[in-house]
Order: structure tokens, then sequence, then C-alpha cells
């Protein structure tokens, strides 16, 4: 199949290579002309991922029009609060017939959508005709082409099962899934709650601590999701606890990393200067505790990181707060 990858990141980039070692006929599309013609020349994105060879029948273009010429499948893998400016540049491009993969984890700023509704809102794009790719997976460790497996969610059978075939490699395995609300909403939430394990670790707590908010973290997540419509089953697996695991856990993960930061008493800008991006859980805080209250669901742990990064509190004051809330059922 012809496939377009717009977005030349590192998880782009990573999900353009394994669609090529599937056998597709990949074009990655980078903003930057100097980034494609060095990606076309030394078959390596030097910015993202400098250790990883990519296949020969990838190539890239900073000219989206001829990535997305006559493409089957258009994969989206640019910032989540940019999407909507960019299909706004992208729509009419867009073949009437592609599938439309989303591999962007995050709710937009200002109007709390997921990414499948504003793919079909900015890109005047049928729902049927979008997947949502989501699971435990570090970019840097598909890029080594390290075991891994991935939900591939679509209300379209027939989509999912393309986009799934098209993506199928001895080392990436994809499972069918229909619930793309909670696909999405998993996605998203588990930056935040990657946040406040990196600010655990940065301000030394341990084990104990982790485990308890990756716990209660899947739980508020969960109860936001199904508040939403979502199959509660969605969040047992790879793009809930899966997902959850990997982000909370690894110090590949971005967001865990700037969590550290703030936990260690940077301030956010100070973060930000020295990580020299800001992490999707930052952006998207805001919104997932917007989104909750419209569904009067309770989510503590993003309420208190949205306080961090949006109030000017320290981190020890939401330690504080979380510990001493009023006692519940766990169930609850």
């Amino acid at each position: 199949m012809s496939v377009a990858v717009l977005g030349s990141g590192s998880w782009g980039t990573a999900f353009a290579m394994v669609m090529a070692d599937a056998g597709q006929d990949v074009t990655l599309w980078a903003r930057r002309e100097e980034v494609a013609a060095t990606i076309n020349d030394t078959r390596r994105n030097a910015d993202y991922l400098p250790d990883t060879e990519l296949p020969d029948n990838l190539r890239a273009t900073s000219d989206v029009g001829e990535a997305l010429d006559s493409a089957e499948i258009v994969v989206l893998a640019v910032p989540s609060q940019s999407l909507r400016d960019n299909l706004g540049d992208w729509g009419g491009h867009i073949p009437q017939e592609s599938a439309v993969v989303s591999l962007m984890k995050g709710i937009e700023l200002g109007t709390s959508k997921r990414m499948s509704e504003v793919i079909t809102d900015a890109g005047d794009i049928d729902p049927a005709r979008v997947v949502v790719v989501s699971g435990p997976n570090l970019a840097k460790e598909i890029a080594a082409r390290q075991p891994a497996a991935s939900v591939v969610a679509s209300t379209s059978p027939r989509m999912r099962a393309r986009v799934a075939e098209a993506c199928a490699t001895p080392y990436f395995r994809p499972y069918l899934g229909g619930d793309v609300v909670g696909t999405e909403i998993a996605g998203a939430t588990k930056n935040v709650i990657a946040l406040a394990c990196g600010m655990a670790s940065g301000m030394g707590m341990g084990d104990n601590t982790l485990a308890s908010l990756i716990t209660r973290g899947l739980a508020e997540t969960a109860r936001l999701g199904t508040g939403l419509g979502a199959d509660p089953q969605t969040f047992l697996g790879l793009a809930g606890v899966g997902d959850l695991m990997a982000t909370c856990a690894s110090p590949l993960s971005r967001n865990r990393t700037f969590g550290y930061s703030l936990g260690q008493g940077k301030t956010l800008e100070e973060t930000i200067a020295a990580t020299k991006q800001v992490a999707e859980g930052v952006k998207s805080c805001k919104s997932i505790l917007e989104l909750a209250r419209s569904v009067d669901v309770d989510v503590p742990i993003v309420e208190n990181v949205e306080a961090v990064v949006y109030e000017g509190r320290s981190t020890r004051e939401v330690v504080t707060a979380l510990m001493s809330r009023a006692r519940k059922l766990e169930s609850n």
C-alpha cells in the first residue's frame, strides 16, 4: 500500500519505519526541506533517531501534496495542539478513500476534543475513516525493532483491518479494537499521570509511591473514559495499563522526564529550557481537567498536576493535598 506519514518526529519516523518494514511504500513528510533531504541522503533522521537506519522503501519530502498523492493510508504524527491548523492546510490534499490514522495522544486546548474529533471536524473527514493507534510505544525501542504491541482502533472494521495489516511486522504486533473513545482518553491521560510519577521520583520517592500513582491514575483514567462512553475493558489493555506503565516508568518517556525535573524543584520555564520541548501532558492537563469537569468526574491527580503547571503550586504542596483527601472506597 501507499502510505503517507505526516510528521518526522521520533514516533512519526519510527512508525513510518514499521510500515516500511511491513512492505508498504512509505513517504515521510518533514516540515523542513533540509530534514527531508538528509533522510533521503543518509537514510537517517539525525534530529530524532540518529542511530536508526531507515528502510530503502521509505522516502522523505517536504511537499505535503507529493506525500499525500494517491496515499491509501494517511498517518498524522504532529503535535496535538497544532493538528487543527495543519489540517486546515492539508485537508484538500487527503485522498477521499484513505484511512486517516492518528498517532497523537492529547486533548485539544479550548475545545476539549479528542484527536479523532479534531480530525473529523477540521479535516472534514468521515469518522469511519479515522483509525487510532495507541499502546506502549516508546519510539526509540520501536526504532531498535524491539518487540511491542499496539491497539489499532476504529469504528470501521474495514479501516482498522487495513491499517493493522499495513503495520504488522515480526517485532510490531497490532491488535484490533473498536473503542476509539477509550483508546484516546487512555493515551492522553497517561501523559499527565506520567508527569506526576516523574515529579514523585524527582522528589526522591520510591516504588511504593510510583505504584500508588500508577494504580490510582489508572482508576481516574477509567472513570473519565467510562464517563464519556468508553468500554471499561479498554483500560485494562495495551492502550490503558500497558501504555501507562511504559510512560510512567521509563526514562525514555518525555513526560516522566519533564515531571522529574519539576520534582527536583525546577520551574516550568527552567524545565522547558533544559528539555528543549514541552511534554504533551503539560499541554493537555488543563483540557483533560476541563473535560472531566464537563462530565462531573473526579480526577485528583490530573487536577494537582494542572495546579503545578498552571497555578505555580509546588510539588510538595500537591503531595500533601493528594494524601489528605477524604477516605473512600478503592473502587470509587
